[in-house]
């Protein structure tokens, strides 16, 4: 026995790690933890820590500090309906009044929420409401693998008008890109929607601005749905929509005293109607001289597929002296080509000396000035024309 006991007090004396860690390492008399994450608190990421109160301990000399009390852990983020989760984006809208044009810039996204997949892959489009969806739809390009993404890219809507301006809203979507990742189209990862009516024409202005949820709303039962068409607000006016679904055209007229006679540009159409299954239309134009005969009175540009903001700048002339062209009028026509069958009468305006609003002062203008050249926008009536010889 007591040659055992002088071997035991030479050698260190064992203690197991179960022991070490339940030992207070505090000077004092040695005691138990009763929870040893009171002192070492931990984060869980899939369950939330219930806190215990630790149990009687006994009094401390007062040279001794307090064990650190526990602090709750911060509640991870998850579904919610805060904005500020689906992240901000930053863009600059100019109301170009001068030349009718509405430019939006897309400079960045900050703190998008990823999809299910976990990556992002993302686009910003933009539509005008009201209006039909394909009409003023435009996206910048894609922009892969990052939650900021940035973009700096411009997009222009031609044929904005101050009347445009007062009645409008800019819808701005950020949204994946399902091209890239073979799958189905998803909802947008985040969306706002900024009143035009707060610009200022000729003065570019900037915003940061946090992502909605997208907000649905009914179409109208009056809608035609068939063609492609789609509105975003019911509450507004349905002739405004009817006045909407025909589109405009940009023309320009300039009277030639070198060559005698009228020179007619055919510039661009803007917010045409669909008139295919597909949602667009294959538009052409054609100009006709009335009255009068032959074929130097009609002329048809090329035609441009599948889109409802086409571009022709394409121009023709019609000779004859100042005097005889203001007893004339102008007719032009937009049309939706098809194949096989009959073409489809999008609008058409008229001008002349006897026609009224715009098309009036376009044509009176045009013909009192010689070698000056009048570009104007002109709404397209769905009213065929009613001429007599």
């Amino acid at each position: 026995m007591a040659g055992t006991a002088a071997a035991s007090r030479g050698r260190p004396q064992r203690v197991s790690m179960q022991e070490h860690m339940a030992i207070d390492v505090s000077p004092g008399p040695i005691q138990p933890i009763h929870l040893i994450s009171d002192f070492f608190p931990h984060f869980y990421p899939f369950s939330r820590p219930t806190l215990r109160a630790p149990g009687p301990r006994p009094a401390v000399t007062p040279a001794l500090r307090s064990a650190p009390q526990p602090q709750p852990d911060p509640e991870p983020e998850g579904d919610s309906d805060d904005s500020t989760v689906l992240g901000t984006l930053e863009f600059t809208l100019l109301f170009d009044a001068d030349n009718s044009a509405l430019h939006c810039t897309a400079h960045r996204a900050k703190g998008l929420k990823p999809p299910a997949s976990g990556s992002v892959d993302t686009y910003v489009k933009a539509n005008l409401l009201p209006g039909t969806s394909k009409a003023s739809q435009l996206r910048t390009r894609t922009v892969r693998g990052t939650r900021g993404p940035v973009w700096e890219e411009t997009l222009t809507y031609h044929g904005f008008t101050r009347q445009d301006a007062g009645r409008k809203t800019l819808r701005l979507c950020v949204c994946e890109d399902p091209r890239l990742r073979r799958r189905r189209r998803a909802p947008p990862l985040g969306e706002l929607r900024v009143p035009l009516r707060k610009l200022v024409p000729n003065r570019a202005r900037s915003f940061d601005v946090c992502l909605e949820k997208r907000r649905l709303t009914k179409r109208p039962k009056s809608l035609d749905t068939a063609r492609g068409m789609s509105l975003y607000e019911e509450e507004e006016v349905e002739a405004e929509v009817a006045e909407e679904e025909r589109g405009r055209i940009l023309l320009s007229l300039c009277y030639s005293s070198q060559r005698g006679g009228l020179l007619v540009g055919v510039l661009r159409c803007a917010h045409l109607a669909p008139m295919d299954a597909n949602g667009y239309s294959d538009p052409f134009v054609r100009l006709f001289l009335h009255p009068n005969v032959g074929k130097k009175s009609k002329y048809k540009p090329s035609v441009r597929r599948k889109t409802l903001n086409p571009e022709f700048n394409e121009e023709f002339f019609y000779a004859g002296p100042r005097e005889e062209l203001a007893q004339k009028t102008l007719l032009v026509s937009v049309w939706d080509y098809d194949l096989g069958t009959a073409d489809d009468f999008i609008g058409g305006v008229q001008l002349s000396s006897r026609a009224s609003g715009e098309g009036q002062q376009h044509w009176s203008e045009c013909l009192g000035h010689s070698d000056r050249r009048l570009e104007l926008w002109h709404p397209l009536d769905g009213a065929p024309f009613q001429l007599s010889d």
